[in-house]
């Protein structure tokens, strides 16, 4: 990626969870970090919070990432700021519980959000990265994107289609030097896993720094290495 100049990190559903822990994690390393979410004060909020730790200050968009219009113009405006973007994380999601139970709305949500949304950012952001030719794009999937679990259908449908767009991804994009990893962990130490049920006590979860660290080390990997997927899951919960 260039050693001496800034890095571009794009994080979706940046203001809290796992976004947040990785926007202030990147930032730590010396990535301009740009954050979006739908709530700007929760991003002002993380924002606040990662330059009151001395890292540099994170820029952040209100998106909302059904809005393929908005999806547009974000992608636009960092593209005339920066020229680039070197990392997307596509982590905005949402969780639903219940499989033939749940409404025909909160199904189509699920769809809508967590895989749509995801291949409209991809979408803007590819052709950017086509013209560096370089990038790493991480897309938060889920280990319910690898098991079917019982509750959980519409969720874990919704993350197994994005698993898929991302191998997908992670075929056409690697051999023109633009590497595609999907995460996917178990239950995560968030404020998502609580409302979600976790049977799993805060410090049993997978904690938001292991992910930061996963995605750490994949960054540091030579070109010549490349990883499809990661599934990184609890002791307790196998």
């Amino acid at each position: 990626m260039g050693k001496g100049r800034l890095k571009i990190a794009l994080i979706t559903g940046g203001s809290k969870g796992i976004g947040k822990a990785l926007g202030t994690g990147l930032a730590k390393v010396g990535y301009q970090v740009i954050l979006t979410g739908r709530h700007e004060k929760d991003l002002k909020k993380t924002v606040q919070e990662i330059v009151s730790l001395g890292y540099q200050k994170p820029i952040y968009y209100i998106l909302d990432i059904t809005n393929s219009g908005l999806i547009t113009q974000t992608i636009d405006a960092i593209a005339a700021q920066f020229g680039r973007i070197d990392v997307l994380i596509n982590n905005a999601g949402i969780h639903r519980k219940g499989t033939l139970d749940l409404s025909e709305k909160d199904f189509r949500e699920l769809l809508e959000t967590n895989i749509t949304g995801q291949f409209l950012v991809a979408q803007a952001v590819v052709p950017l990265m086509k013209r560096q030719r370089s990038g790493y794009i991480f897309n938060v999937v889920s280990r319910s994107a690898t098991v079917g679990f019982p509750g959980t259908g519409g969720y874990c449908a919704s993350k197994w289609g994005l698993r898929g767009l991302s191998e997908s991804l992670y075929r056409e994009l690697t051999p023109i030097g633009i590497k595609v990893t999907a995460l996917c962990p178990a239950w995560v130490d968030t404020d998502m896993a609580n409302r979600a049920g976790s049977p799993l006590a805060p410090e049993d979860r997978i904690q938001t720094q292991d992910l930061f660290h996963t995605i750490e080390w994949l960054l540091n990997l030579s070109d010549g290495a490349c990883v499809k997927e990661v599934v990184i899951t609890n002791p307790l919960s196998l």
